[in-house]
């Protein structure tokens, strides 16, 4: 879950900066904000480049945001446990095996990110390793690993980089509608930032409407990877668990435990109960 929330905050973040910069060239290029095509070729380099750029920065942002430990050589029988079981899953996977690494956290969560299958980044928390039993823990690894498999991060990239084209066109546009006559740029400009926010939070329902349909999908993959039972029982655990996560940013979404939202729309994660009652009837 933490990944998908550092991923779309990321993004956001490049959005709103790249979104600043587009309005500084669009002028310099010549290009009038009434040519509609002009605008929308420049908007989808910016909509697509920013949301790469996120997603080939995410695991070097995934290590620092949480001080994730990767491990290179075990010095624990926990630490050899748990690189051999990402290692088998990641072969009844048929992917590349992923850096390993644990992240000092009292909370239960993990989270698998990067810029393709065969270059990614699973973590667990400490708390997850405190709390969890080993079965419960080979659970939640493969629901990661499974997410990985899935190609969910680079489908996710693509989702993004549509919508934040749309975002970056239809805020210009309806600013362009709004300040007709007004020759004020400054009030364009807030304009436009005002609607890049609007649009941006329409597209994150998208975005996490995405997410937690690809939840169910992790979910399935992680009971096919380690046992129904022990997904069911991992769900079950964290059920239990209070305490919320603590990812930031695009992490959240591709973590296994996510935040709690005042809508269920801007949830990057479906309740609990519901993902346990897809399992038990799968």
């Amino acid at each position: 879950m933490k990944r998908i929330f550092l991923f779309v905050a990321t993004n956001f973040a490049i959005m709103i900066v790249l979104g600043i910069v587009l309005s500084i060239l669009m002028p310099m290029l010549g290009l009038d904000q009434s040519s509609y095509s002009g605008l929308l070729f420049m908007c989808a380099i910016f909509g697509m480049g920013g949301s790469f750029i996120s997603l080939l920065m995410s695991k070097w942002i995934a290590k620092r945001s949480v001080g994730a430990h990767v491990i290179e050589s075990p010095n624990s029988a926990e630490q050899r446990w748990l690189l051999e079981t990402v290692r088998r899953q990641a072969q009844q996977a048929g992917i590349g095996m992923p850096e390993v690494a644990i992240y000092d956290s009292p909370e239960i969560n993990a989270f698998a990110t990067g810029a393709n299958r065969n270059n990614a980044l699973v973590a667990v928390s400490s708390g997850l390793l405190r709390n969890m039993t080993q079965d419960e823990a080979e659970a939640v690894l493969g629901h990661e690993i499974s997410h990985v498999a899935n190609g969910d991060m680079v489908t996710l990239t693509l989702i993004q980089g549509v919508l934040n084209t749309f975002v970056y066109f239809f805020a210009r546009v309806v600013a362009n509608v709004v300040n007709r006559g007004s020759n004020n740029a400054m009030v364009y400009f807030m304009t436009v930032m005002a609607f890049q926010v609007i649009f941006g939070m329409l597209a994150s329902i998208i975005v996490m409407w995405f997410s937690r349909y690809r939840e169910f999908r992790a979910d399935s993959g992680g009971a096919m990877l380690a046992g129904k039972e022990k997904m069911i029982a991992a769900l079950q655990r964290l059920q239990g668990n209070q305490m919320e996560s603590q990812l930031d940013g695009k992490l959240t979404a591709f973590g296994i435990n996510g935040k709690r939202a005042m809508a269920q729309l801007f949830m990057s994660h479906p309740p609990l109960a519901k993902r346990i009652a897809a399992l038990q009837n799968a």
